[in-house]
């Protein structure tokens, strides 16, 4: 994939989660997970599968993919567009992709109709997107910049209130920031960094990668939508 063809930020899940629903007897265990391609996700629903396999169904929807996104459902013995197209609903209504969710239903012997299927599978999916961590990827550069002590606080100051993300600071000789600057803004925080600096930061560019708020901390992924010392 070429820099010019990178998506400036996309939508997914980071850990995997799970959740179950109960409607008319009848039990609804929804299974979200990451995956980077549709190989992923068909591992991913197999192992779902094989761990419920004295169930009824085991329903799936994925996306996959930030430019061209790929869409998949499966009803798995439903009657027709009653689970895996309203699961799908459920995704790509929160804007995610490089998501997968799978439902299993052990049924409880009373029918729930078409209405019914579809408002329990949604459920259970939204009940599942509850249980996990869903982040924003946004393209960046990766800056190390290195000032004197003096001026940390001014530096700090200027990208305070921004989406700019602090993943550390080094406290050496001298003071070491490790940025993410959103890539639209890259120019803009050039110039106002020497502004602030007098000209006196030193600016090391690690190139682009994606970053996101993980809560706690910040998330940093390459290019290809992998981990980069997320530990």
């Amino acid at each position: 994939m070429t820099t010019e063809n990178l998506p400036i930020s996309y939508r997914t899940v980071y850990s995997p989660g799970a959740a179950q629903i109960v409607e008319k007897k009848s039990r609804f265990i929804a299974h979200i997970a990451p995956v980077s391609s549709q190989e992923q996700a068909g591992a991913y629903i197999e192992d779902i599968k094989k761990k419920y396999w004295d169930a009824r169904h085991n329903c799936h929807a994925y996306c996959v993919g930030v430019k061209n996104p790929v869409s998949r459902c499966s009803d798995d013995g439903e009657p027709s567009q009653t689970a895996g197209k309203p699961m799908l609903d459920v995704l790509q209504g929160a804007g995610l992709t490089n998501t997968c969710a799978v439902v299993t239903r052990y049924f409880g012997g009373i029918l729930l109709g078409t209405g019914g299927l579809v408002r329990a599978y949604s459920s259970a999916v939204k009940a599942g997107l509850d249980a996990c961590l869903i982040i924003e990827k946004r393209l960046c550069s990766r800056l190390t910049v290195d000032i004197d002590y003096t001026l940390l606080g001014k530096v700090q100051y200027m990208i305070s209130g921004q989406d700019i993300m602090t993943v550390n600071i080094e406290y050496a000789d001298r003071a070491k920031l490790d940025l993410l600057v959103p890539s639209q803004m890259r120019q803009g925080f050039d110039r106002k960094l020497a502004d602030a600096t007098d000209g006196k930061a030193r600016v090391s560019d690690l190139g682009l990668c994606y970053g996101a708020d993980g809560g706690s901390r910040i998330l940093v992924f390459g290019l290809d939508g992998e981990p980069v010392n997320n530990l």
